[in-house]
């Protein structure tokens, strides 16, 4: 096939194409905005923010560090949690000092035991706390994307055929590209920029993305927020019952023993050693 007459066929299809990517962008971006706007007016919860997170740093840890600062449990140096008089009180269950539904639910686990339990003993075989933590942070993603401003659309059944058409076009313009050789400067210039036009238009469907491709701001808005408050001033203040608790995350049995039945006359808390609490700036023995 002629490269002039190719060419002349192959660059209009080209400048279509990438007219339509360019009002695809410019709806992908003017989106992005409204979006970016929407997530800096929400108040983002810290818990659900540290969610996934590696578990030092999840929302379990920053709970348990947030019942230690405000005085409702202690814990000992194997990790072991303990409530305190203060935490053992019913009427801490709802309102101030405990705002959050995550943080009730873990000391709603730990008045369940009949001894003190450490965290990873209450992650792994507490199941209505997990009930509790999967609805806290379910509740929170909804109302999240309820705020979100929509995507733009998927090309949907005239996109399809869009496409179909431009993939028909190129495997016809590649085939008569390589049909002949060329003749004469008019014809190698043709060829060239039928070449260019082609993978321009290569390049062009490469770039075409779909709604889930998109950045989100709502994703992207926990990753810079850093460690959760609550860990932060735990280790500040407090150094080694954060490095108990955490301790105690590795830990999913209670006793020493390891289930075995102990010796008679042995009291159930001997050798648990001193515990820490954070009703000040300094640990209790």
């Amino acid at each position: 096939m002629n490269p002039v007459v190719l060419a002349c066929a192959v660059l209009p299809v080209t400048a279509v194409l990438y007219a339509a990517l360019g009002l695809r962008r410019r709806k992908e971006r003017r989106w992005y905005r409204a979006a970016v706007a929407h997530c800096a007016a929400i108040e983002l919860d810290p818990y659900h923010a540290v969610r996934d997170e590696w578990w030092p740093e999840d929302d379990i840890q920053a709970a348990a560090a947030r019942l230690l600062l405000d005085g409702l449990v202690t814990v000992s140096h194997r990790g072991n949690r303990s409530l305190t008089a203060a935490g053992a009180d019913p009427a801490r269950d709802g309102g101030h000092p405990l705002p959050d539904a995550l943080l009730a639910a873990l000391l709603a686990a730990l008045r369940r035991r009949t001894a003190p339990a450490t965290l990873g003993n209450v992650v792994l075989r507490d199941a209505v706390f997990d009930d509790v933590r999967t609805e806290f942070h379910t509740a929170c993603h909804d109302h999240l994307m309820s705020r979100r401003p929509a995507p733009p659309r998927e090309l949907g059944c005239l996109g399809c055929t869009g496409l179909m058409l431009l993939l028909g076009q190129f495997a016809f313009a590649t085939a008569g590209l390589f049909d002949q050789v060329p003749h004469g400067p008019l014809q190698w210039a043709g060829a060239f920029a039928t070449g260019l036009a082609l993978f321009a238009q290569f390049a062009g469907i490469g770039a075409l993305r779909t709604p889930a491709e998109l950045p989100d701001p709502f994703a992207e808005r926990p990753a810079r927020l850093g460690p959760h408050p609550a860990l932060a001033e735990l280790a500040a203040r407090n150094p080694e019952a954060e490095a108990w608790l955490r301790a105690g995350r590795f830990r999913t049995r209670r006793g020493r023993n390891r289930g075995r039945p102990r010796r008679r006359g042995t009291p159930a808390d001997a050798g648990t050693g001193a515990r820490a609490g954070v009703p000040g700036d300094a640990a209790q023995a």
